[in-house]
């Protein structure tokens, strides 16, 4: 697992010292886009559900085993949803690291770390792609794609499905065992937060030039943000949540960002 969500976890713990003993999760909840948590001090997280990892779940006899603690996720120390970040389970993971976006958002309220969010904000929109010269995009960010190829621009977009890219996308598009050949190169780094779940993030920053923009954005990127930016990240987008189950409540109905950015959860971005 990817060296940033240990350090990050790490960080997690020891700003919470002993409080973190007595935080456990409320509510746990997978959706079609969104998986998210609700911890006992009231704060939520999400993270990205990777429907694509999990070829298993093609039916009920096969599926089971892929989330064999359903309807036991209530009343759980969160220090255990934290464990579950480093297993084998992804289901496990993308709860694990709602968890940990949910302390984030505790530690934030609490003024606890040198860096708060600004809310309202969309990460795409904080991006002037006219300043670089070569761009390279990991993940079909539709949004940045959009806006990319709106202005002309030289870039090279890096995926694992190209089934997810539009015929116009698809002359940019480089397979993801490719990244060495195109990341070194980029003035522009955009990465989506999934690289942080399936622990292909600190590859691609060990990749980078010095002095590269460097943006990770996602749900599953709204955590603390401070071992990103050690690790050269300029930029993390995400979401914060500001009503837990109200929020739950969308996701668990297959909603997305447009049932419920305003009203239970906000874009946010956290500039170093």
């Amino acid at each position: 697992m990817d060296d940033i969500l240990k350090d990050t976890v790490n960080l997690i713990l020891e700003k919470l010292g002993a409080e973190i003993d007595d935080i456990t999760v409320e509510r746990a909840v997978f959706g079609l886009f969104f998986s998210g948590v609700k911890i006992s001090t009231g704060h939520g997280g999400l993270c990205f559900t990777p429907v694509k990892e999990m070829p298993e779940a093609v039916c009920c006899p096969s599926s089971a085993m892929v989330m064999p603690l359903s309807g036991k996720l209530s009343g759980v120390p969160v220090k255990q949803y934290l464990d579950d970040i480093f297993c084998d389970n992804v289901l496990r993971r993308t709860l694990g690291i709602a968890a940990l976006n949910a302390l984030s958002n505790l530690i934030w309220e609490n003024k606890e770390s040198e860096y708060e969010p600004e809310m309202g904000i969309d990460a795409f929109d904080e991006i002037d792609v006219t300043k670089y010269e070569k761009t390279v995009v990991v993940g079909a960010l539709i949004p940045m794609l959009k806006k990319l190829i709106a202005n002309g621009n030289d870039f090279t977009i890096l995926e694992q499905d190209p089934r997810t890219l539009k015929d116009r996308e698809m002359k940019f598009y480089a397979p993801s065992e490719d990244a060495y050949k195109y990341v070194p190169d980029a003035d522009l780094l955009v990465i989506t937060g999934v690289t942080i779940l399936n622990g292909t993030l600190s590859g691609l920053l060990e990749m980078a030039k010095p002095g590269a923009e460097i943006i990770v954005t996602g749900p599953t990127a709204s955590m603390l943000p401070e071992v990103f930016f050690k690790h050269g990240v300029t930029m993390t987008g995400g979401i914060v949540v500001t009503k837990a189950d109200e929020l739950l409540d969308v996701i668990s109905e297959a909603g997305s960002g447009y049932h419920f950015f305003g009203q239970s959860a906000e874009r946010a971005i956290i500039k170093k």
